[in-house]
């Protein structure tokens, strides 16, 4: 199977949910090739549901009205496949490329998969045959740092940690030496679960960006925002604070499989102008894809 078809499969499984409460009413509708008030109210109500956010929808939707005035006869799916990418593709990924040591922070709140999607994340890296450092900067919980801990031997990577209560810049700072003496190109540091409103946890993720500086003055090189697909919009809001915040540069979006919601991916980009770099669409070590625009909405189409 070609990757494309590996994404779009994966992407069709993550998706499932939303495909089958949300977006499957919507095959009767986008099978027509004339359609009129009533049908195209209906339809704007289920992309809703599907949590594609309001602004996205009333693109769609004026889309859909132009096409129709437009011409005697049109292919919805198409149309919304069409206008879909174009919103999609306005940022695309960053392709995650090292140049000598990368160094990549993980935030985000309590509960979002963070720790697990770091562990994935590596596993990742090391498939395409990259070396990685995992730093357990979580030092707030011990089930985070045993969690990680588990996660890095699963991955077959190297997992540096401390106590529970140690100090989280220090980890970080040892983690990112170690690294750089050792040339590896990847350094994956967990920090605890944050919100933008804890001051001290913000302070504390500022401590961290500044010891790791004294050891490569540009890191930390990308700090990427975990969210939860299944929050839906409260997690748009959560992706605006942090932004603001802890500068974030990429998002994961988790828990995608298990969502009704994951249409979310199109406000997320349209409004934040921030990349969605991978997508986890389930439990298994190979359950982080990275975000692939026409997979996904072939996937939340079922194109």
């Amino acid at each position: 199977m070609s990757l494309f078809g590996t994404l779009f499969s994966k992407f069709k499984q993550g998706l499932q949910r939303t495909q089958e409460l949300v977006l499957a009413p919507m095959g009767r509708l986008l099978g027509l090739r004339r359609l009129d008030e009533d049908q195209l109210e209906e339809l704007e109500e289920l992309l809703l549901q599907a949590d594609l956010g309001v602004h996205g929808v009333a693109r769609l939707m004026e889309r859909l009205r132009f096409e129709l005035k437009k011409s005697a006869e049109i292919d919805p799916k198409a149309v919304l496949k069409d206008e879909l990418l174009k919103i999609l593709r306005t940022v695309p990924p960053r392709p995650f490329t090292a140049q000598g040591t990368q160094v990549l922070l993980l935030v985000g709140v309590n509960g979002v998969g963070k720790t697990t999607t770091l562990g994935k994340l590596a596993a990742h890296l090391k498939a395409r045959g990259e070396a990685v450092l995992v730093v357990a900067g979580d030092t707030f919980r011990a089930a985070a740092i045993d969690q990680l801990e588990l996660w890095g031997q699963r991955a077959g990577v190297p997992v540096i940690r401390n106590q529970m209560g140690g100090d989280p810049a220090a980890i970080a700072y040892d983690g990112a030496a170690s690294a750089l003496a050792k040339g590896i190109p990847w350094v994956l540091i967990d920090t605890a679960g944050r919100l933008h409103t804890k001051d001290h946890l913000m302070r504390e993720l500022d401590k961290i960006r500044r010891s790791l500086q004294k050891v490569i003055p540009e890191a930390p090189h990308r700090v990427v925002l975990v969210l939860d697909a299944t929050t839906g919009q409260n997690g748009l809001l959560q992706a605006e604070a942090f932004k603001q915040s802890a500068g974030v540069t990429d998002l994961i979006l988790t828990k995608l499989d298990g969502s009704a919601k994951g249409g979310v991916a199109v406000p997320i980009l349209e409004r934040l102008k921030l990349p969605i770099a991978f997508v986890g669409v389930g439990e298994q070590l190979d359950d982080l894809i990275p975000f692939d625009p026409e997979a996904f909405v072939d996937g939340l189409l079922d194109v």
